[in-house]
């Protein structure tokens, strides 16, 4: 007897992937322009070349570019070509959109706690999409992304711990009131990633 359940994950077109990388950037790179605004912080590859803006003053666009490099080397060694290409893309995607955003959204008042709150939310919503076309953002997602394929690790929770790492380097650059805002972004974007992004919960494929 049949139950009508699939028993096998249907796989993702290359046009579903295009569009879901570019729609999943988006959110990322405004929700990091959002953050830029209200000088917050957040997670991961993007929450260090936010950190190293605020300390320098380069543009976060370039250093987040830069900051992936290294990383693309774990990502051929263990995910494959594939997803290296896909997460190339994105990273590179976000650099670009970040720069092109914040050129073309400018806030006449942003207060700092909705843009903790909704910057998380689309920066978490943003890797979701990602995630689930097997597309990092580089870094500490690329590492994310293998344990929990290899270890059953849930990616929000190790890139939780990651990025409170980051939260705690940021005390010396940015004020008090802006890092605890950023906590609640990053127990957001890494809470979305959680409840979300689970083994066995979402059976698509690319």
């Amino acid at each position: 007897m049949t139950t009508g359940t699939p028993t096998s994950p249907e796989r993702h077109s290359v046009y579903e992937d295009i569009i879901a990388i570019l729609i999943g950037t988006l959110f990322v790179a405004l929700g990091v322009v959002i953050y830029t605004k209200a000088v917050l912080l957040t997670g991961s590859t993007s929450g260090l070349a936010l950190l190293l803006q605020y300390a320098t003053g380069i543009g976060f666009w370039w250093l987040f570019f830069l900051i992936n490099l290294p990383f693309y080397v774990l990502a051929v060694k263990k995910l494959g070509w594939a997803f290296t290409l896909r997460t190339f893309s994105a990273v590179t995607l976000v650099s670009v959109l970040s720069r092109l955003t914040s050129e073309l959204v400018g806030f006449s008042h942003l207060d700092p706690l909705y843009a903790a709150v909704m910057g998380g939310a689309l920066a978490g919503t943003g890797l979701l999409i990602l995630f689930r076309h097997r597309t990092g953002l580089g870094g500490i997602n690329v590492l994310a992304i293998y344990l929990q394929d290899r270890f059953g690790l849930r990616a929000g929770y190790f890139q939780l711990a990651v990025d409170l790492a980051i939260l705690a380097a940021a005390w010396f650059v940015i004020p008090a009131d802006r890092l605890a805002l950023s906590l609640i972004g990053a127990v957001i974007v890494n809470m979305t990633l959680a409840i979300n992004h689970r083994p066995g919960r979402y059976l698509g494929v690319t």
